[in-house]
């Protein structure tokens, strides 16, 4: 890169940064309550919001779940901000883990764009309208069932049971007519593994599903995404993961469109969150293989419960 295209990005980031911070004022004070905001200063919270997201993205790593699904329950029922600026931070965040390990995995062969693109296309369709379906709702209407949906969550992360290497089964005719079959090396074997699916229709089903309560929530559906592909449709749990974040990237990409659109991204919550996220992952991803993470996994399913039932409390005005 030449200096003088090096001086030209610099200038635009400084450009960027200075219209950014004139907005602060504005951002913050639809962004926190009146009440709260005249009792703590703004930058304190956002100090807060990224510590607490640095811990959360060590968590996720270490519980094998996508940081928006912990990010949104935790942060609306806990931190003063607006439900629907927390949604749209939490579907940035969900965004930014599912982008940055996408390349990896393709390179890998593990990410399957034949199995993948489907169910994004229903996904990203349903979590549009899950987007505007939740902005269009009033904010309690909308924690009421982000509470339910949470203990539903943590009810399913208690009894799912992922499946390495899933048994062989006949493919049904949707999947032999969209080809949708494959082969990835497994490293630990040194052998290459064969997979195909099955229940393909239902699984389009629950795709559209899981869309559009990721746009209504602000959520990463890697928590339903791996379960359907691993343990409904018969893939390898590596290729539903690595998969899984693919259709996460596109889905959430539609969705946060719409949040950005309707001026519920919020830079000052969204930038310390996802920073704290991508950072605390890297550390997790570290401390993954020196921790026992069957007991990290029950502690998040405890704070999953908490938030659950402090949603459902905020929802009743409680």
């Amino acid at each position: 890169m030449s200096s003088a295209t090096r001086k030209i990005l610099v200038s635009c980031a400084a450009t960027s940064g200075a219209l950014a911070f004139l907005f602060i004022g504005t951002n913050i004070v639809y962004a926190i309550p009146p009440h709260v905001a005249e009792q703590t200063a703004w930058w304190v919270w956002m100090i807060l919001l990224f510590v607490f997201s640095f811990i959360l993205g060590i968590f996720s790593v270490l519980a094998g779940v996508g940081g928006g699904v912990l990010f949104v329950p935790i942060v609306s029922g806990f931190f003063p901000f607006h439900l629907d600026f927390i949604r749209g931070a939490g579907l940035l965040v969900a965004l930014s883990g599912a982008l940055s390990a996408g390349a990896p995995l393709m390179r890998k062969g593990l990410a399957d764009l034949k199995l993948g693109l489907p169910m994004a296309l229903v996904g990203s369709i349903s979590s549009i309208a899950g987007a505007l379906a939740g902005l269009a709702m009033p904010a309690n209407v909308v924690q009421l069932l982000l509470g339910l949906a949470i203990m539903g969550i943590a009810a399913l992360m208690m009894k799912a049971r992922a499946y390495g290497t899933p048994d062989l089964k006949e493919p049904d005719a949707l999947s032999k007519m969209l080809q949708i079959s494959g082969i990835y090396y497994e490293e630990s074997t040194k052998s290459d593994v064969s997979w195909q699916i099955h229940r393909t229709p239902l699984g389009l089903f629950l795709f559209m599903i899981i869309g559009f309560i990721g746009g209504m929530f602000g959520m990463g559906a890697g928590w339903a995404n791996v379960p359907v592909f691993n343990m409904l449709m018969g893939v390898p749990l590596k290729v539903a993961v690595a998969t899984s974040g693919l259709v996460l990237s596109i889905n959430g990409a539609a969705a946060a469109w719409v949040y950005i659109f309707k001026g519920a991204v919020v830079p000052l919550i969204a930038v310390p969150a996802i920073g704290g996220i991508m950072l605390g992952s890297k550390i997790g991803a570290k401390l993954l293989t020196k921790v026992n993470t069957r007991s990290v996994r029950m502690i998040v399913i405890i704070m999953l419960v908490v938030a659950g039932l402090r949603s459902l409390l905020k929802g009743f005005g409680i």
